[in-house]
């Protein structure tokens, strides 16, 4: 039986945690400025304590560095989206990760470009996310992805 230290406890503990106050804050309406630095710092202490968890595995590195991404497109930080959105997919295609993890890795590039303006990047983007959200084997993984990829913001960018 594996006996985890309160330490590495206390990193899954914090991983989970700071993913679903990321995620509070992503649904909050009216957020204000502290909001939207609590998120950035929220999502990038998920990873971290995801990274440090006894429980890591590659799949929760690549889901932090979407949700980085994710909330930087919300904020209109297009840039930062990208490098994440960037570092999602090249996780992906490392560990070969395949329906809803290569979904979500898509879709990531396109709202990433469409936060930037990148509308052409985004439309193909966007269409390897629907190909790729088809695939997803899971039917409530595959409603919620898709619920997920119609979710603004788009930034006017319409396929």
């Amino acid at each position: 039986m594996n006996k985890f230290t309160n330490e590495e406890k206390l990193h899954h503990y914090m991983g989970i945690e700071m993913n679903m106050q990321t995620w509070n804050l992503l649904g909050k309406e009216n957020r204000n400025e502290h909001d939207d630095l609590r998120m950035i710092n929220f999502a990038k202490a998920s990873l971290f304590h995801w990274q440090n968890s006894p429980k890591f595995e590659p799949v929760n590195e690549q889901r932090g560095h979407w949700l980085i991404s994710r909330v930087y497109a919300v904020l209109e930080i297009g840039e930062k989206a990208l490098e994440s959105a960037q570092e999602t997919m090249c996780l992906t295609e490392q560990h070969n990760f395949k329906d809803f993890d290569l979904a979500y890795a898509y879709e990531a590039m396109a709202r990433a470009n469409a936060a930037l303006g990148n509308k052409n990047e985004c439309n193909n983007w966007q269409y390897k996310a629907e190909e790729a959200g088809e695939l997803i084997k899971d039917s409530a993984d595959k409603k919620y992805f898709d619920e997920d990829l119609k979710a603004e913001p788009w930034f006017g960018n319409e396929r």
